[in-house]
């Protein structure tokens, strides 16, 4: 609606208001001089709530004037971008660190006390480092004298063993193959080195030979591969690497973080005794 006609409007409303007044008590006719005071504050009125509205909306922005003056902004100083990606960084880590916590707590029976895991080490030790492998990943063999170093030389380490086979179909069948002789009375990390050390693919006849050569029957675990007892072992493993976005081996677990990669014993050793210290792999101060 344009300025003229809303002061019609307002011109037509007050002389109605006028109109209907005079029939009662006749009143003398408005002089000019009196309109036009009636049509100034019509207008003093409408130029009033314009301004106010144009005050409540902000102008558009142009980003062919804006544009520039962000670029001269961050060229004058080019070290803010890199504060930026140290705080998006920050941000970024401290977001998953949050989400692995809520995974982890939400998880916490099926990666720590779940019956069917192997467990090495200390049962009853006060840190516990759990791993999850495929018997044929290289960076898994590469890490087996860290896991081992751990074990002899920490004897209030607990270590949780998860059978996380990604790779083939050979490494599912070594893994069932594994999951028995873990419910077994056989030496586990004998088995263990076994396979890591074994030349070639691991497969279904490496694992029972390693496992034979133990005192197991292959005949027995082979007959017991597919029962439903061993499916759910692993099924267990894939649940838990699902929930907490684990994808690749080995992966590790300390308190509530998940350590992706074969990190090296140093740094494994670190955060145990961060873990012992302050109850967390990453101490402040």
């Amino acid at each position: 609606m344009s300025r003229l006609t809303l002061v019609l409007v307002a011109l037509v409303g007050i002389l109605a208001g006028a109109l209907g007044y005079s029939l009662v008590t006749r009143p003398q006719p408005l002089e000019p001089a009196a309109v036009q005071a009636l049509i100034d504050k019509a207008l003093a009125d409408y130029d009033g709530q314009r301004l106010a509205t144009a005050a409540a909306t902000p102008p558009a922005i142009d980003a062919y004037q804006i544009n520039p003056l962000i670029e001269s902004y961050l060229l004058s100083d080019p070290k803010i971008l890199q504060r930026m990606s140290v705080a998006l960084e920050t941000t970024i880590r401290q977001e998953e660190q949050a989400k692995s916590r809520s995974a982890i707590a939400a998880m916490q029976n099926a990666i720590f006390n779940d019956p069917g895991q192997v467990v090495l080490g200390n049962p009853d030790g006060d840190v516990t480092l759990v791993e999850f492998f495929d018997y044929n990943c290289g960076y898994c063999r590469s890490a087996l004298p860290d896991l081992a170093a751990l074990i002899a030389e920490d004897p209030n380490l607990k270590v949780v063993l998860k059978e996380f086979p990604i790779l083939s179909n050979e490494s599912i069948d070594a893994a069932r193959v594994a999951v028995l002789v873990g419910q077994s009375d056989a030496d586990y990390w004998a088995f263990h080195e076994a396979l890591f050390t074994a030349r070639g693919q691991v497969n279904k006849d490496v694992a029972l030979d390693a496992a034979a050569a133990l005192g197991l029957s292959k005949v027995a675990l082979e007959m017991d591969m597919g029962t439903e007892k061993v499916a759910r072992t692993i099924q267990t493993s894939y649940e838990i690497a699902k929930a907490l976005n684990i994808t690749g081996t080995p992966t590790y677990i300390i308190g509530n973080e998940i350590i992706p990669g074969a990190i090296g014993v140093d740094e494994l050793r670190t955060r145990i005794a961060n873990m012992r210290a302050c109850g967390e792999t990453q101490c402040e101060g």
